[in-house]
Formats: structure tokens, C-alpha cells, sequence
């Protein structure tokens, strides 16, 4: 990161989100799309005008991916959904045999397929897992079970997933073969005690890997090789994930959560679930259309 990046983080819109989750840049559109988890929302942000647009969900949705005709890929509690037209429609039901998981975090790769994963909605079993979504089927991709799974994230060359086992406070890291499969998953970094949790992942194009840091006041940058390369502080301590956006993908979009916050907490972080911005020098990687 080059000294002339001011990386002081503020208040790009009021949200009060519970658990505000899954920013993702729409660049065709000039907008971010992210959830609102435990409050059933979508939200488009537009920076132009600093409005938010809020769409209704019929269950928890854990992630949005805009999709090129101009329809949300959406994963909710029972799967992935299509929504078009003011209406969601189920595309594929994911673990309908574990009804307490619910989905949590996607990602599309540069072959534009769509990596997901699942989780326990209580945070106590380790039932969730890793999909991949491409060419009309979702095919399981777990390297071991998880409580809660957050990513993944991808190397610019598409040659590396990064994959977030939240509760035991790793980051594993995969090679993906030539048939879109993961290797063996193997220890990338380890967010210590007093950090938080990590939670989703993002990779600029030097491919640092970025990690909102739940109960950790900031966002964690480490190096391609997992060195620790420094932390982003924020005014509140639930800090989700984040999203490159702009014309230039330099403008980086954090979500963050009012979730676990007791009343006094809540009074001393005024902005706690609302949506943040700052500028780097690195740009981060166009995101793209998923070819689902």
C-alpha cells in the first residue's frame, strides 16, 4: 500500500443494519448491492446520489450477486434464488436435509462460477460446507466442516480460493484445479486472540487479502504469502466484509452489524450497522457477471 492512501474509514450511508453483510460492486450500474441478514433486506447503495434502495426478503439472505440481465442471484435460508420482476424464485435448494443451516457468503471466480457456502443459523454445529454453482448444478466443495463459513475469496488469477472457518479464527487457502475444484484446503493465517473473528474475505488486484474482523474494530490485510500486513481500524466493532467499487475500484464499501451489541455498546457506537467507505491506491479485482 503506497503512503499516499488515506485509510481512515467513513460514513457512506445510515443503514442501522443488524447484521450487514455482502457488499458486492455493480459496476455496470454504478451501485452496491449488500444484505441486511437478520432484517430480511437487500440494499442497493448508490454513491452518486447517496440514496438507498431497500428490497424486502422472504428469508435471511446471505449474500447478492447481480447477475447481467439485470436480475440479484440471491442466497437465502433455503438456497439460491433468482429475483426478477419484485419476485424471488427458487434456482436450487441447498441442504434441504439441514434445516437449522442457512447460506452465508458467495463469491463469483474468474470462470464465472459461484462459490457458497453454508452454516449452522444457531453457531453451534459444524454443519456447514462449501458449494460451487456452474453450469445448472451445485456441487459440494468442503474441505472439512465448519460452524460458520465466510467466503471465499479468490487470487486474481483464480488459481487460489481463501476459505474462512470463522469460529476457529482461520484463514485456509486452496488451490483450484483445472476442473474448478478446490485441493486440499491448508492454513493460510490465523486472526489471534483479542482480534475478533474473521469474517468475508476480499482480494485486491496485488492479491492482499482483506478480512472483516467481527468483535475486531477494523479489517485485516494480509499478503499473498499470509503475512500480516496491518489492520484498518474502524469506529465499531462489528466490521462484516468489504467490496472494491468506483469507476476505478479504488473506493472500498465496508458492511458492518449492530448483532451481539448490548444497549451501552450500541449508545457508544452511534454507526454500528451502517455502511462505510475509504480510499486505497490498490485497486481491487472487477468482480464480473456470473455465468450461472
Amino acid at each position: 500500500m503506497r503512503a499516499g492512501a488515506e485509510m481512515i474509514p467513513q460514513v457512506a450511508c445510515r443503514v442501522g443494519a443488524t447484521l450487514g453483510e455482502g457488499p458486492v460492486w455493480d459496476a455496470a450500474r454504478g451501485c452496491l448491492w449488500f444484505v441486511d441478514i437478520k432484517g430480511h433486506k437487500l440494499h442497493r447503495f448508490d454513491p452518486a446520489d447517496g440514496e438507498l434502495e431497500t428490497i424486502d426478503a422472504p428469508e435471511e439472505p446471505g449474500w447478492v450477486i447481480p447477475l447481467a440481465d439485470g436480475a440479484l442471484l440471491v442466497g437465502a435460508r433455503a438456497g439460491v434464488h433468482r429475483f426478477a420482476d419484485d419476485a424471488f424464485a427458487l434456482l436450487h435448494a441447498v441442504e434441504p436435509d439441514l434445516p437449522g443451516n442457512r447460506l452465508n457468503d458467495a463469491a463469483v471466480h474468474p470462470d464465472g462460477s459461484v462459490w457458497l457456502g453454508t452454516m449452522d443459523n444457531a453457531e453451534e454445529a459444524p454443519s456447514g460446507g462449501y458449494y460451487r454453482l456452474h453450469s445448472g448444478a451445485c456441487t459440494a466443495l468442503s474441505p472439512e466442516p465448519m460452524v460458520i463459513t465466510n467466503g471465499p475469496a479468490f487470487s486474481p488469477d483464480g488459481g487460489t480460493a481463501y476459505l474462512v472457518d470463522t469460529l476457529e479464527r482461520v484463514i485456509l487457502s486452496a488451490s483450484v484445479g483445472a476442473d474448478g475444484h478446490p485441493g486440499e484446503a491448508r492454513l493460510f493465517a490465523r486472526i489471534p486472540d483479542g482480534m475478533g473473528y474473521p469474517d468475508g474475505p476480499s482480494v485486491d488486484s496485488m492479491g492482499t487479502v482483506w478480512v472483516g474482523l467481527f468483535g475486531g474494530w477494523g479489517v485485516a490485510r494480509f499478503a499473498p504469502d499470509g503475512t500480516f500486513l496491518g489492520r484498518v481500524e474502524f469506529p465499531v466493532a462489528n466490521v462484516t466484509k468489504i467490496a472494491f467499487g468506483g469507476p476505478d475500484l479504488t473506493t472500498v464499501y465496508a458492511t458492518t452489524a449492530r448483532k451481539g451489541l448490548s444497549a451501552d455498546e450500541l449508545a457508544a457506537q452511534p454507526h454500528a450497522g451502517d455502511l462505510f467507505t475509504f480510499a486505497v491506491d490498490v485497486p481491487g479485482l472487477s468482480p464480473g457477471y456470473p455465468t450461472v
